[in-house]
């Protein structure tokens, strides 16, 4: 069975990029007669204002997106992520890192052996890292077809030095955990499958088909996001903000009678074309 997955981090409210996340995802696994699964990513609390979870719930049921099964807090998850590590550890395929960001942009993000070779705690700070021995990866992603990755770093971050378990590590054993078969995200994300990849190989867990949708710019160029002051959803334009979601992503035209998410979601499901969908990135200049 096809099953999908939204997963937000909860540094703010939604935004439209976020929503036009939420949807492709959404119609892509019930156009499939799937399931679609919402997952909350607050495994950075310092980040993480407390009204922002709240927050998106509220705008995704306001337009019409309701997660099949009970929403996953990766808060509550910190056992699975801390047994991989050791899983990892024992293996060899992770060490501990005391390597400053400065240490590692002067060596060219290269680790000395000694530090590679670390497999016991110095009893300081220290990040854990995972070796990442090929320097590209290629995959088949559902929308773009053949991708050949470049990786320029020789390993990356699954725990950081302050204890908090990174986003590779968790979205990789959560995907596995909620049995998702496909994963709709961002193009920004690209850069990130290779390390999901590989983890997903050590730690021998599926991989999903992967779909990596063009990202909505603003007036600057740049990727509509909360770190870019994109504006928060607007709510009581909720019909349409679906409109405009689905003519982003090349659907056909909505009938203008169709006033509610409800019916407007229901027509989109019949009417998804995944084909339709641009490759290149959407310059926008609406952003509520």
């Amino acid at each position: 069975m096809y099953r999908g997955r939204f997963a937000p981090s909860p540094t703010g409210p939604l935004h439209l990029g976020s929503l036009f996340t939420a949807v492709a995802s959404w119609l892509s696994a019930k156009a499939a007669r799937g399931q679609w699964l919402l997952r909350i990513e607050d495994i950075d609390p310092p980040r993480e204002p407390p009204s922002a979870i709240g927050r998106i719930f509220s705008s995704l049921r306001t337009h019409g997106l309701v997660s099949d099964e009970t929403v996953l807090l990766q808060r509550d998850r910190h056992e699975a992520y801390a047994a991989a590590v050791e899983d990892l550890l024992a293996a060899e395929h992770a060490f501990y890192c005391t390597c400053s960001r400065q240490d590692l942009a002067v060596a060219r993000e290269q680790h000395p052996p000694q530090c590679a070779n670390s497999k016991q705690s110095p009893g300081v700070p220290a990040s854990i890292r995972v070796h990442m021995p090929a320097d590209r990866y290629s995959f088949e992603d559902a929308l773009l077809g053949h991708v050949d990755v470049p990786v320029t770093e020789d390993s990356f971050v699954i725990r950081r030095k302050d204890g908090l378990f990174a986003y590779h590590l968790a979205v990789v054993v959560d995907d596995a955990f909620q049995h998702i078969s496909h994963v709709v995200r961002g193009r920004d994300l690209l850069d990130s499958t290779p390390y999901h990849l590989r983890l997903q190989h050590l730690l021998g867990l599926p991989t999903p088909v992967y779909s990596h949708l063009p990202l909505l710019l603003n007036d600057q160029g740049r990727k509509l996001s909360k770190q870019n002051l994109a504006d928060p959803l607007d709510d009581d334009m909720a019909p349409d903000n679906l409109r405009f979601c689905l003519e982003a992503l090349g659907q056909p035209q909505a009938p203008a009678r169709l006033g509610d998410c409800a019916s407007l979601l229901a027509w989109a499901v019949e009417h998804w074309d995944c084909s339709r969908v641009p490759r290149h990135d959407l310059p926008v200049t609406r952003q509520t």
